[in-house]
């Protein structure tokens, strides 16, 4: 049995939300929320997840807060999935997919939660990856808007490969996508391991195929992007999908109130305040913050070649480190068996480098003033956190929709360079040493190159802060846009199922 929090059968219009179990997913659901609650205060709004994700909910919220949340029952073990793994940051890559299918049994459960309602929502916002819920919005007459959280042109990207799947249709190493221009193509290498092995019978293809189609059966479609800053993206992503699309972000913690402390389950490998304390001691826009997020690793190979190359340039770096490929992920990180022979000692004792096990607290540092690029591996919300910061970047893209995020980041926008593709050999580019130094040595250094990204980061900056300031009687594009969904789905109210 489903259960909420309290009551929400009041006349008020009421938006329940639904993120993907993932604290990608979770994040952006969790800002826009309350960038919700901010334009209209009055509008209930519940989000809807599984136990362990709401009691990680409830304890980022201010005792003020209020949101409501609900409860939908779910065993992880009843999927063939270890004991209390109800997110992806708890799994490893080749558990994911049974987690998505997992999700689609959410359904009932979700579906009763609709009827405890008494009175249907004003709107179900739900992630794309839950295309099924915009059937359970027919079955009550409620509207339904597919909510990406990743950026337009990644997604544009992203849906034209797992629904036409052109990768199989052709030997060639680099194709067209269908719906999008003959002047936008990809390289096989600009695509994860299982999106190169779908061929529409295997689990990855069953799934997205089913769930991406259903969304976009829905009546709306938010991004989670910024007009200015997205235009050729939201384009393809308007024509492609015959959805009216709403650009609502950046939609980032630090816009609401947290921290990086406060979005994340794990302790900080070190703490705000050391990180900070070590910031401190460099020059402005003098040092390289790499992460390749809280899921993603690289091969040991790739994880020495990237050592040997930082150390080379001279540059100044924190760098978050997991254990490689092969590894538990969550583990421990032992330096001297994956890294060069030393390495963390010197890099310690000259100051050049600190090495942060598991997590380090992105936020505070992208918005040091001694950070001057973040190597990463670009999903989109640490697009979004890097730019928004003005700190331009080294695409690793890794999975998923990063190889399109670095894509646009490099070719539309110019404040992205690529340095290499894949964990390490899993899709044929394999980093060298020298070509991390020199892109480093391109993007931080005094070269036409990396001030003209500087630049233009700069101007992103200013872009995405307009897009979410009020000002003199006047809203930014995303402020705006919100309003004008809000509005949207209050006029147009319940519909025949």
């Amino acid at each position: 049995m489903a259960s909420l929090t309290s009551s929400a059968a009041t006349p008020q219009d009421h938006i329940v939300m639904f993120p993907y179990m993932a604290q990608g997913h979770i994040i952006p659901f969790l800002s826009l929320a309350h960038l919700i609650q901010r334009l209209s205060p009055h509008t209930i709004i519940t989000l809807v997840s599984t136990p362990l994700n709401i009691q990680t909910l409830r304890s980022s919220l201010p005792p003020i807060s209020t949101l409501h949340l609900a409860t939908l029952p779910f065993s992880s073990s009843a999927h063939g999935l270890p004991p209390n793994s109800e997110n992806t940051d708890s799994l490893p890559a080749n558990l994911l997919i049974t987690l998505f299918q997992a999700s689609q049994t959410l359904q009932p459960s979700f579906e009763n939660l609709l009827d405890q309602l008494g009175k249907p929502p004003t709107c179900i916002i739900a992630d794309v990856f839950l295309g099924w819920t915009v059937e359970s919005a027919r079955k009550i007459g409620a509207r339904h808007a597919v909510f990406t959280t990743c950026g337009a042109y990644g997604s544009a990207f992203y849906f034209s490969l797992w629904l036409h799947l052109p990768h199989s249709l052709t030997d060639s190493d680099e194709f067209h996508l269908p719906g999008l221009p003959d002047s936008f193509r990809i390289h096989r290498t600009q695509m994860s391991f299982y999106m190169r092995a779908a061929d529409g019978k295997d689990p990855g293809s069953i799934f997205f195929r089913k769930q991406i189609s259903l969304s976009l059966m829905s009546d709306f479609m938010l991004c989670n992007t910024v007009e200015e800053v997205e235009k050729t993206g939201l384009e393809l992503l308007r024509k492609n999908t015959g959805l009216p699309v709403w650009s609502i972000g950046p939609l980032l913690p630090q816009l609401f109130g947290f921290s990086s402390s406060g979005r994340v389950r794990k302790e900080p490998g070190v703490s705000s305040d050391d990180c900070i304390a070590w910031l401190n001691l460099h020059r402005p826009s003098s040092v390289l913050y790499i992460s390749f997020g809280s899921q993603n690793t690289i091969s040991a190979a790739q994880m020495m070649e990237l050592a040997i190359g930082l150390e080379s340039t001279g540059k100044s770096f924190i760098w978050v480190v997991r254990p490689p490929i092969g590894h538990d992920i969550n583990g421990s990180f032992l330096a001297e068996e994956w890294l060069p022979k030393g390495f963390e000692d010197r890099i310690a004792e000259r100051k050049q480098g600190l090495l942060v096990r598991k997590w380090a607290p992105q936020l505070e540092i992208l918005g040091h003033e001694s950070t001057g690029v973040f190597l990463s591996h670009c999903g989109w919300n640490s697009v979004l956190e890097s730019l928004s910061n003005g700190v331009p970047m080294i695409g690793w893209p890794l999975a998923s929709e990063q190889f399109y995020n670095v894509k646009m980041m490099e070719e539309e926008l110019g404040v992205c360079v690529e340095v290499a593709r894949g964990t390490g050999g899993d899709c044929g580019v394999v980093v060298e040493r020298g070509k991390v130094k020199e892109v480093i040595e391109v993007v931080m250094g005094e070269t036409e190159k990396g001030e003209e990204m500087k630049r233009k980061a700069g101007e992103l900056k200013e872009m995405m802060r307009a897009a979410m300031e009020e000002e003199g009687g006047r809203r930014g594009s995303s402020l705006m846009a919100t309003d004008d969904f809000l509005s949207t789905i209050s006029s147009e109210g319940k519909i025949d199922g």
